[in-house]
């Protein structure tokens, strides 16, 4: 029966995969990678506390010197019967390879969580796709994705239940940042239902495979010509039923939760003609446009997978509706020179054999039918992929020869692999309130907007998501949040196409940014600035003028940098940004969410002492003294100051890198970019974010040559 005491938690994909490895392991060894560090930071942190897992035992959490160090730590902690498992992505976890290798070959129970990202090829990218995940899957692995933060939290659990039960070491991925860092509400899974899900009876049975002294075995052998090939199909058995342990697991989790999953799971029109098979966060967002056009008239479906390692060819066929004739296939990754990527070549593979295997004639097998399959790419290195996009994929299967082997979301000028998609296409919850704060690394933007979804998530009815747009160079450069909030449940695994409130929290942005194009008619943009409240008008671009006065839009102002300094809070401006948010925006009652911020300050904070809770306490006080609404006048030709077009002669500094710094890099053709990733030097001086609030002047009289100024 499912639990009577489901607790709402607001987290993100990666402390809800740890809560579920830490409670479930006794070795966790950790080597920081981004976008997975946080699911190891949690541990340590746990551990440190003396956080108990499952079996009353605190789990020794330790940290190697590479992945390679912790793949091996891992290794030898199963060999001697420890439940183990770790955290990694991208070029960690091809540094696990030869070790996982060895794991499967032993079939030995582990869970590696993953948050996919890409692999460094022509460049380095800490973003994600699944590119890492596809470049393991010879190593005997299962694979198990997750699209959404509930899905990780609740499959992490399957992984640990499944492997344990199988035998067959699993890997549980989930989309780097896009998951990994998405701030949701969710279900927790309680320690009696993990209690409940684990039988004590599959660690036994591990813990019986040790090595020990006691009980002396060989592992590891060298084997010749004569018997290798053997042994090595001696484990098919195994893997025949892993796919059948999943959906076992997946059913008992249904039993204890009420949460169902498959892993194929369709979804979508019983006679759907048209079909997108895809995994990971593009799932949510596909089902909802697939939702949008139903309900338009149209017979669309989707297929999520799940279980990607081992290919269950009997799962799949069962859950494909009989009246599919065209078939779409996303893949977040790209293989060089193959004839298509993984998961359209699994598809294609698994089809065919349908149609040549007896056992599959009568169920799904299409053996009359010749289904047409198109394979293509999509956002890699985390690269948008909304409802348009989607959208446009279910419009090219309308067609008599579809196009094959596509990309989506780029413009592709060279081999014309792209398909073209309508922007204006938006599937957006209309009771919803949506929100994008643009901020400065380190400047607490992040942490403020993390907080301010807590707080509505959990001490409101309203459900609540945020997902954080980093740049690369993260401390020191934009950030921008995304937060969404409302009555009905967030599955929106896409960036805001509109928003009704915005916030800029450096004013200097607006030089270099156009952020008001997503501004809804009647919506609201407040801006941290220094200058007077008279002088704050006349100091906006006049395309900013523009844009606020056609969409009769209220504007606000607050030196947030004073109030922050006032407080001794330096340039940490997120308490004070957040408080004029709930002020702004009537999310909650004025005095409720005072409260509520405070409440979270307290939390945040106490453990660094009183101080700092006193001074962000003050903060929260003082804020809304110093917050104004701006009047917004009638416009003349004279208002505001107009930013002069650069005209471009310079090749590729002008059509790309000015383009990329000007935050305009998602536009930009295949054409434009060199080929192997060969840029010329002595570009870095381009880039003037002018982020300095105080610029030292050097005063020759009293220098001693210590080199702060430069500092």
């Amino acid at each position: 029966m499912p639990s009577e005491n489901a607790q709402h938690v607001t987290l993100d994909g990666n402390e809800a995969a740890a809560l579920i490895a830490y409670a479930l392991s006794e070795v966790i060894a950790i080597y920081p990678i981004t976008p997975s560090s946080t699911m190891g930071e949690w541990a340590d942190e746990w551990a440190s506390q003396g956080k108990k897992n499952l079996w009353g035992d605190v789990p020794l959490v330790q940290e190697m010197q590479s992945e390679g160090g912790v793949a091996g730590a891992i290794h030898g902690a199963l060999q001697a019967g420890s439940l183990a498992s770790t955290f990694t992505a991208s070029q960690g976890l091809l540094l696990m390879i030869p070790n996982m290798y060895k794991i499967a070959g032993e079939l030995t129970p582990t869970v590696f969580h993953i948050a996919a990202r890409t692999l460094a090829t022509h460049a380095l990218s800490i973003f994600g796709d699944h590119s890492d995940v596809m470049a393991a899957r010879g190593t005997g692995w299962a694979m198990l994705c997750s699209a959404n933060v509930q899905e990780i939290h609740d499959l992490a659990l399957v992984s640990h239940m499944a492997t344990l039960r199988s035998r067959i070491p699993f890997v549980h991925f989930f989309d780097g940042f896009r998951s990994s860092h998405e701030v949701s509400k969710i279900i927790a899974l309680d320690k009696e239902i993990i209690r409940n899900a684990i039988d004590d009876r599959w660690v036994e049975e591990h813990r019986s495979r040790r090595l020990s002294p006691e009980n002396p075995v060989l592992r590891g052998t060298a084997q010749n010509p004569d018997v290798f090939f053997q042994s090595r199909e001696a484990c098919n058995l195994y893997y025949d039923a892993c796919a059948d342990f999943v959906q076992n697991s997946m059913d008992t989790l249904a039993n204890l939760t009420g949460r169902k999953y498959q892993i194929f799971e369709y979804s979508g029109a019983k006679d759907a003609e048209r079909i997108i098979i895809v995994m990971g966060s593009a799932t949510d967002t596909v089902k909802e446009t697939m939702e949008v056009l139903n309900g338009q008239g149209e017979k669309l479906g989707l297929l999520q997978v799940r279980l990607f390692r081992p290919f269950s060819v009997k799962h799949f066929i069962s859950a494909l509706p009989e009246s599919v004739k065209a078939i779409a296939v996303l893949d977040r990754c790209k293989e060089p020179g193959s004839v298509g990527e993984p998961l359209y070549q699994d598809i294609v593979n698994a089809l065919y054999e349908a149609r040549q295997n007896e056992k599959y004639v009568g169920k799904n097998s299409h053996s009359d039918v010749e289904v047409n399959v198109i394979g293509g790419r999509y956002g890699l290195s985390s690269k948008e992929f909304s409802p348009a996009m989607a959208k446009a994929v279910f419009d090219e299967l309308k067609k008599d020869k579809p196009k094959n082997h596509f990309t989506i979301g780029i413009l592709d000028d060279v081999t014309h692999s792209s398909l073209s998609y309508d922007e204006s296409f938006i599937t957006e919850d209309p009771k919803g309130v949506r929100a994008l704060f643009y901020g400065l690394g380190a400047d607490g933007t992040v942490s403020a907007n993390k907080s301010s979804i807590k707080i509505i998530g959990e001490d409101t009815e309203n459900y609540a998501q945020g997902y954080f747009v980093y740049d690369s160079k993260k401390s020191g450069a934009m950030t921008v949040s995304h937060l969404r909030f409302g009555p009905n449940p967030i599955r929106s695994s896409y960036l805001l196409q509109n928003a009704h409130f915005i916030a800029c929290h450096q004013s200097q942005f607006l030089q270099s940014f156009d952020m008001l194009t997503m501004l809804l008619p009647g919506g609201t943009f407040l801006i941290n600035c220094s200058l007077p409240i008279g002088e704050v008008w006349k100091s906006l671009p006049q395309k900013v003028q523009i844009q606020l006065h056609s969409k009769n839009a209220k504007l606000f102002t607050i030196d947030a940098y004073a109030v922050a300094r006032e407080c001794g809070m330096g340039g940490r401006i997120n308490t004070v940004m957040q408080t004029c948010f709930f002020a702004i925006s009537g999310v909650l009652p004025s005095d409720q969410a005072l409260t509520l911020i405070k409440q979270s300050i307290k939390k945040t904070y106490g453990k660094k002492g009183d101080l700092i809770v006193k001074q962000n306490w003050e903060a929260v006080d003082k804020t809304l003294a110093h917050l104004h609404q701006v009047e917004i006048p009638a416009l003349d030709d004279n208002s505001g100051y107009f930013e002069k077009e650069r005209i471009n002669k310079f090749g590729i500094v002008d059509h790309v890198i000015q383009e990329i710094i000007a935050g305009r890099g998602d536009c930009l053709p295949v054409s434009v970019f060199p080929v192997d990733g060969t840029y010329p030097t002595g570009t870095a001086k381009l880039e003037k974010r002018n982020i300095g609030f105080e610029i030292p002047v050097w005063d020759e009289k009293i220098c001693i040559q210590c080199g702060k100024c430069v500092f």
